[in-house]
């Protein structure tokens, strides 16, 4: 069945049908959210039909999706989503929390939330007839599109800054992407990206510019809804943490609980608590500043992940945490560290962007904004592996000793 209206400018509120634009609105720039068509999923499906669905993927919600599953059977694109969702009680109790999860999206094929995006924008790239998907990259979403791109044997270009983490780049390279360091930072990356799909025709996967991005990347809000909300009976509102840069996470997360509730299948919307690192907090400013203008900034963060001068999808960002009674909270880059190592310390190596959703949480207790028995879930965005440069930098150096028992006797004390 397919689903797919057409589109909505989050800006001016004008309407498209599916063959009018591609990527954002013509009169004014606006990131453009996905309108399916609500009243035919409800005359088609009840939430029984979506959770017993077999696939242990985001797959399972292809009712719920603008795209079709690609036909080749057995590939990594068929493996992203259905991370798992672990209660730290150690962690709980340290931070004085009843009720704590986390989902580790470190879990996905190429070891990153991005995963989700690059698996619904290759889908669509095969649906359109693509012979070319190009996208700029920090390197998680760049690796996400050449995993997903490699599995179903698609051509993919990635565009990243010379400056990103070696063991992303080598990502890059494995999968057999064709990949250009620019030398430059993300957001000319960004541009360049999206001047090279209109000059040779390539599909561009951007983030927040390609609608099918937050799509995606809503998958995990229908996860977190199947795996906790409709196993527990909360008294008070769930809380959810997330990093942010570009916007699109916390925006596609926001746009799959408000698909759940437009659908009738969820009663209480989780509040998003959106976390940027000092260094580049265009979102927060904006938020704190209680307005809708997102003043670009000059973004240094050891978070490479959420580095960003202009957030694409800022606004959509700004809008998911007001809209759900949330708050944007900034950390340090010390905090970003002191994070990735507790957080080992209970078995999840996050990545510095993923630990930042728990630098958060930890802001958020120390201002009282968060209660001891509020519901509270933490997103990990990715593997710790992504950037073992900036992991090192959380945790004490190994000793070197001699191969002799005193020798580690000594250590040891």
């Amino acid at each position: 069945m397919n689903t797919l209206l057409g589109y909505r400018c989050s800006v001016c509120q004008a309407e498209y049908n599916p063959t009018q634009v591609q990527y954002t609105c013509p009169r004014d720039g606006g990131n453009l959210d996905v309108l399916l068509d609500i009243s035919a999923l409800q005359r088609a499906y009840q939430p029984e039909d979506i959770t017993s669905r077999p696939q242990a993927s985001l797959w399972r919600y292809q009712p719920l999706l603008p795209v079709s599953e690609p036909q080749e059977s057995g590939t990594p694109l068929h493996s992203a989503g259905w991370t798992p969702l672990y209660r730290p009680e150690r962690l709980a109790v340290s931070l004085g929390l009843r009720q704590l999860w986390l989902k580790d999206e470190g879990r996905n094929p190429t070891a990153s939330f991005k995963d989700r995006a690059s698996a619904i924008v290759v889908a669509r790239a095969r649906q359109i007839g693509a012979k070319v998907v190009v996208t700029a990259s920090t390197g998680n979403a760049g690796a996400a599109l050449a995993g997903m791109a490699a599995a179903i044997g698609q051509r993919a270009v990635i565009l990243a800054p010379r400056t990103a983490p070696p063991a992303k780049i080598a990502q890059l390279l494995i999968y057999g992407a064709q990949v250009i360091l620019v030398d430059g930072n993300y957001d000319q990356a960004f541009d360049l990206a999206v001047e090279s799909a209109r000059e040779f025709g390539w599909y561009c996967r951007n983030t927040g510019y390609n609608p099918f991005t937050a799509e995606g990347k809503k998958t995990a809000a229908f996860e977190i809804w199947e795996q906790l909300l409709l196993e527990e009976a909360f008294d008070r509102t769930l809380t959810i943490f997330v990093s942010v840069g570009d916007g699109n996470i916390i925006s596609g997360l926001h746009k799959g609980f408000k698909d759940l509730r437009d659908l009738g299948w969820l009663n209480t919307m989780p509040r998003l608590f959106g976390i940027q690192a000092e260094g580049s907090a265009a979102v927060a400013t904006a938020f704190a500043a209680n307005t809708e203008t997102i003043t670009p900034v000059q973004a240094h963060t050891i978070a490479d992940s959420i580095s960003v001068d202009l957030p694409r999808d800022g606004l959509r960002a700004l809008r998911a945490a007001q809209q759900t009674n949330g708050r944007y909270l900034t950390v340090s880059d010390d905090e970003i560290l002191t994070a990735i190592a507790e957080l080992g310390k209970v078995g999840i190596f996050a990545e510095p962007a993923g630990a930042t959703a728990y630098a958060g949480l930890k802001a958020a207790l120390r201002q009282g904004l968060i209660a001891s028995d509020d519901p509270v879930l933490v997103l990990n965005t990715g593997s710790g592996l992504k950037d073992v440069r900036a992991a090192m930098q959380a945790v004490s150096q190994a000793p070197v000793i001699e191969p002799t028992l005193s020798a580690l006797r000594a250590a040891l004390r």
